[in-house]
């Protein structure tokens, strides 16, 4: 595998975040959004944590992005995030979700935080494995919680203390 370049996101990163996210919303579980994203809304969420101090983290060629975000925007959960981490159709299977969440756990140690969340489609093996492989254990699954393009699904939740 390849060494990954994963630096924070720019305003220059977001045509490729919105197009990432888009393929993702149309064709996968890794989202429950039902309509695409514009570069206006993109825009407007990375500003957004930026303000609030969470890393957007991309890889440098533009085939993969992750975040924190917070659990709860409430004083006694400013030590916990939840991540989230996309990856192009096209780059899947490369390292590059094991190398971005690694990173977001780095970042997440550098800022202090205690925890970190993931919410998973429990029928997304390969998400499931990652977060294990990294140290994430299952703390629960949530029976149909999403709704998508007329199904239910099921959300594990897995947890990593850092």
């Amino acid at each position: 595998m390849e060494a990954l370049d994963i630096r924070p996101a720019t305003r220059d990163d977001l045509p490729a975040i919105v197009e990432i996210y888009n393929e993702a919303v149309r064709n996968t579980t890794g989202t429950y959004d039902a309509e695409p994203h514009t570069l206006e809304q993109r825009m407007a969420w990375l500003e957004h944590y930026e303000a609030k101090g969470f890393p957007v983290l991309v890889e440098n060629s533009g085939r993969a992005w992750g975040s924190l975000s917070p659990f709860v925007e409430r004083p006694g959960f400013k030590h916990t995030a939840v991540c989230s981490v996309y990856v192009a159709e096209m780059a899947r299977g490369q390292g590059l979700g094991t190398g971005l969440l690694e990173a977001l756990l780095g970042e997440g140690i550098r800022r202090g935080l205690h925890t970190v969340l993931a919410a998973v489609d429990g029928a997304n093996e390969a998400s499931l494995r990652l977060h294990e492989k990294l140290g994430f254990t299952r703390v629960g699954c949530f029976l149909e919680i999403a709704h998508k393009d007329g199904r239910w699904y099921d959300v594990v939740y897995l947890q990593r203390m850092l």
